[in-house]
């Protein structure tokens, strides 16, 4: 993303996109007061993250007992009736479906390739599925303290040891069908990246015309295998993405709110919710609403505009195909592929 001289003052930056993650996959239900078990609680956690201000709804569900749920018929039944509560809302399905363990020490399992590619099937469909590039280590322990666990499953060491050792497995052979997948189905991928080197993946795939359309990233600074909590890896992620991809911040436990302070003022975009922590800035229980809140006047202090539900479909580019690879970097402000015999830096040819 390039910087001019006038970028960092908020007329000229996009409205911000908050996205909320409120239902806490990984949290066991007696872990926090903000969990909500029930559909119509669930329902209802989504009417009320709108109404704070979030317009990007990061959906899992759970079963009556409380557990994760992997029925693609429950994921059904919840996107139906989001669809009724927050029409307005940009409803993105997490990619694994559920990493929560189904039992106290069972390993976090991630679904085979053929079922992760049923995300592609849900019916109505999501407006997004969030995918990784690149297996990697997803180790979310290693940023924790005890104060983070303290009182809650995770400080269960047979549960810690599971999500210590999870891997998030996205093999060329996988991610390249499941983009496939969403684009056949009018699903947009929303690409979640740890580091520079899966974005250079990533436009390795554009040039190679396995993906044509909208960039839209998170920057995931949770540590373990993904990026950890430096500003100065911050900065040169948000460097290295194209001008015309859109970019947020999600990362973890009380740093989510310096963090986000930071991205705010850069232009980006920011995630909140209990899957990111159950906390405020001085450690005081928090719930998604109000981190969401808190975003807000944030926000309000730079004087930033939030955005609206139609301005945050805009922005996401919610509905938009390219055609080719030469649409897709044009649209992104990528360089096009050089031509044979071609020296230099490849430039656009002015209209």
């Amino acid at each position: 993303m390039q910087f001019l001289d006038d970028s960092l003052l908020p007329e000229n930056q996009q409205p911000l996109v908050i996205q909320v993650a409120p239902y806490g996959p990984q949290w066991a239900a007696g872990d926090s007061d903000d969990i909500a078990i029930t559909m119509d609680d669930q329902i209802q956690k989504a009417v009320d993250c709108w109404n704070a201000g979030a317009t990007v709804l990061h959906v899992h569900v759970r079963e009556e007992d409380g557990k994760g749920s992997k029925r693609l018929s429950k994921f059904n039944e919840m996107l139906a009736r989001l669809r009724e509560a927050v029409p307005k809302m940009i409803l993105q399905v997490g990619g694994s479906i559920s990493f929560a363990p189904e039992d106290d020490g069972q390993a976090a399992k991630w679904m085979t390739d053929d079922t992760r590619h049923m995300l592609a099937e849900l019916n109505p469909r999501p407006d997004q599925v969030t995918i990784a590039i690149n297996t990697n280590q997803m180790n979310v322990m290693e940023l924790m303290t005890e104060a983070d666990v303290a009182g809650t499953s995770l400080s269960n060491p047979a549960v810690q040891a599971a999500y210590t050792d999870m891997i998030v497995p996205s093999n060329p052979s996988w991610h390249v069908e499941h983009l496939k997948r969403l684009a056949a189905s009018g699903i947009q991928p929303h690409f979640m990246l740890g580091n520079v080197t899966q974005l250079e993946t990533v436009e390795r795939l554009i040039r190679r015309g396995a993906y044509n359309g909208p960039l839209i990233l998170n920057y995931v600074a949770i540590g373990g295998g993904f990026a950890g909590l430096n500003p100065a890896d911050m900065i040169e992620f948000v460097r290295r993405t194209p001008d015309g991809a859109v970019l947020t911040l999600e990362t973890l436990n009380r740093h989510i709110y310096p963090m986000n302070t930071m991205a705010i003022a850069l232009g980006m975009h920011v995630r909140v919710g209990i899957e990111d922590t159950l906390f405020g800035p001085r450690g005081e229980r928090m719930t998604s609403v109000q981190q969401i809140e808190m975003m807000v006047r944030v926000a309000r202090e730079l004087n930033r505009d939030v955005a609206s539900g139609d301005e945050a479909r805009r922005i996401y580019k919610l509905g938009e195909t390219y055609r080719n690879t030469d649409e897709t970097l044009a649209k992104l402000g990528l360089p096009p592929n050089r031509a044979h015999g071609q020296r230099g830096v490849p430039l656009r040819v002015a209209a």
